[in-house]
């Protein structure tokens, strides 16, 4: 009985730690000069150092959705330029954030599990404390800032190299014309969709850090317990990145 109240209850006492934890962190955002250095360094870290994998994997996006956009057009009263109508809001919309948050997760947010719950165990976090320094203010909030401020600038790189990837392979395999795709995509271009995009680029950094930062900073067990968080970071931020991404569709659309 006390084990099926604790698994009852568990998710809900999670739930206030991540509250009290991002609370804790919101009040620390005026303490900039405490985290300043290790908020550039954490930029670098989840904006630049993700560049490339993101680029490559926006690059083959856009290109199989142009291929398979283009093989789902098989009746000829369908104009060809509605490939180019479809591939870019997909990108604008829909796959330059969440390829982009996907990567993230595997790459930054496991990361993050993994150096504070290494930092936990080994009680360095205890140690800071211990010296009067606010931890979550100089480990978590820089983090978390990190993601909100890069997350959009990856979007934006993945978006462009995958409308660019999907134009070129349209072009070169002789699926449509460079004019036809162009014209397709300004033909049903709403303006809102960037915003749409850059929106879901916001919450979705803030998701995926905010996540990560959550199961490592309250990490037990030591060594299999560093391991433990960082899979559940990488597994739950793609989950509520994906609850997140549904959730803004609904509200915003």
């Amino acid at each position: 009985m006390p084990s099926l109240q604790l698994r009852l209850t568990k998710p809900f006492f999670s739930l206030g730690q991540y509250v009290l934890l991002l609370t804790k962190a919101f009040t620390s955002l005026g303490e900039f000069g405490l985290y300043r250095r290790n908020l550039f360094i954490q930029m670098v870290r989840v904006g630049i150092d993700s560049l490339p994998i993101v680029v490559m994997a926006a690059a083959f996006s856009g290109a199989v959705t142009t291929v398979q956009t283009a093989y789902q057009m098989t009746s000829p009263l369908i104009p060809r330029s509605t490939i180019g109508a479809i591939v870019v809001p997909s990108m604008i919309m829909e796959l330059g954030a969440v390829i982009t948050g996907f990567i993230l997760a595997g790459r930054v947010g496991a990361r993050i599990a993994a150096e504070l719950g290494t930092m936990r165990v080994t009680e360095q976090i205890d140690a800071l404390e211990a010296m009067g320094l606010n931890s979550v203010g100089y480990l978590i909030v820089p983090r978390v800032l990190a993601g909100v401020l890069m997350f959009p600038v990856l979007y934006v790189t993945a978006t462009f190299v995958g409308i660019g990837a999907g134009l070129l392979v349209a072009e070169f395999s002789g699926l449509v014309p460079i004019g036809e795709f162009v014209q397709g995509a300004r033909n049903y271009f709403q303006p809102f969709d960037p915003f749409f995009g850059l929106i879901k680029s916001l919450v979705f950094g803030f998701v995926i850090t905010s996540i990560s930062c959550y199961m490592g900073y309250f990490t037990e067990g030591g060594a299999e317990g560093v391991g433990r968080s960082t899979t559940q970071a990488a597994v739950m931020s793609c989950v509520y990145l994906l609850i997140a991404d549904l959730g803004l569709a609904i509200l915003l659309l």
